[in-house]
């Protein structure tokens, strides 16, 4: 391991910031922590249903607040791509060329686990598995899916959005969410947010990667103004508090993003700005920059398979005969909450067991080569451009 280390930390580029790898692990490991700790899978007469601690204990809703790291990941997203775009411009390449480089890690993992959930849905459905349990199963897979959507459409647009200033997306949240809520407007026009709402840390990004947000001022006035809008629109204007999804909830901030969610990402891309010298000086040590690497790595493995983790874990539970605490029964106490957190390591086990075995189709053939190669895998074209995702 100790070998591992040094040659991650020496093949490392000297120009590389590693602050930026960590923020993209940071909002992927949020991603895979609040779906593990906020859905339940409930054991019911038979039938399989996915419930939230959230609906039973609202005071678990500051959980919400650390595990919602989606505006995060834009935020580095628009990074990437504006100087991705930019360095294949200067090596020549074209548009196409450097959106099928992109797109290629994206789409293989999609079509694997696509592939494999849809044979496992027909095997279910054949061995007499009711079709609600099904369905929510294979809903829990694929709806983390818009996600690879929006952004690989917003990936796309990057030559067009690349110098879009934030406030023009933000506008538009604004006026749609005063239409729906205000006016009394039709709630499919919430949708027109899905695009607009994550545009705007993403364009926080390409400004970001422009040499915009360099000042300790704009940081801590995008938390701050962040933070306070939120607040006043959960307190004053009716939004939820919590930032993710509560199943029975009559809005919710995140399907489709509400103002207040767009808000609550301005505040978090203030802080994860602001952080970003810390975080260089951490991971100046060769043990913490590796560990980022190697998650920065199989990023897209461990957002498309640790549903299925949990879920396996949650099938083979009921082996015991009976419903396990924290893992098929309603989480309505603190008795759920830690045991559930009891289970949180071997949902890890078995997300490790399905990277060893799909961890190829996000590298290609590349994943086959020695442990050694880690770190070259990982460079990109130039030092200051992030790995892909």
């Amino acid at each position: 391991m100790r070998d591992l280390v040094r040659r991650i930390d020496s093949a490392t580029p000297p120009g590389r910031d590693r602050a930026v790898d960590a923020l993209r692990a940071f909002a992927i490991s949020g991603v895979v922590l609040g779906h593990w700790l906020v859905t339940a899978l409930v054991v019911d007469s038979g039938t399989v249903r996915a419930v939230s601690p959230l609906h039973y204990m609202p005071l678990l809703t500051p959980v919400s607040w650390v595990v919602q790291t989606l505006a995060v990941f834009f935020l580095v997203g628009g990074y990437a791509g504006a100087t991705g775009h930019a360095a294949a411009r200067a090596r020549g390449a074209t548009y196409g060329q450097w959106l099928r480089a992109r797109g290629a890690r994206l789409f293989r993992p999609v079509a694997a686990v696509l592939v494999v959930w849809a044979v496992a849905a027909t095997a279910m459905l054949a061995r007499g598995a009711g079709l609600d349990t099904v369905h929510t199963l294979f809903k829990l897979v694929v709806s983390p899916l818009w996600f690879l959507l929006v952004f690989t459409a917003l990936t796309a647009a990057t030559p067009l959005v690349a110098r879009l200033h934030p406030a023009w997306p933000l506008a538009v949240v604004l006026l749609v969410d005063l239409i729906r809520f205000g006016l009394g407007g039709p709630a499919w026009l919430g949708w027109i947010n899905v695009a607009a709402g994550w545009l705007v840390p993403y364009c926080l990004g390409a400004m970001w990667a422009r040499g915009g947000l360099r000042g300790r001022a704009t940081r801590w006035a995008l938390l701050l103004g962040g933070a306070a809008a939120t607040a006043a629109l959960v307190l004053a204007a009716g939004y939820p508090a919590s930032m993710v999804g509560v199943p029975g909830e009559r809005i919710s901030n995140l399907n489709p993003p509400t103002l207040a969610a767009v808000t609550f990402g301005l505040a978090q891309c203030g802080a994860a700005l602001l952080l970003l010298g810390p975080l260089r000086r951490v991971l100046a040590r060769p043990a913490a920059w590796a560990a980022v690497a190697l998650l920065n790595l199989s990023a897209m493995t461990v957002f498309l398979w640790h549903q299925t983790a949990m879920m396996t874990v949650t099938s083979l539970g009921l082996l015991a005969g009976r419903p396990l605490p924290g893992l098929h029964t309603v989480p309505d106490g603190p008795a759920w909450v830690c045991a559930r957190l009891a289970w949180l390591p071997v949902f890890a086990v078995a997300l490790l067991i399905c990277l060893a075995a799909f961890r190829a189709y996000e590298h290609g053939r590349r994943a086959r080569g020695a442990r050694g190669r880690v770190v070259r895998e990982q460079r990109p074209a130039r030092a200051t451009e992030v790995p892909r995702v």
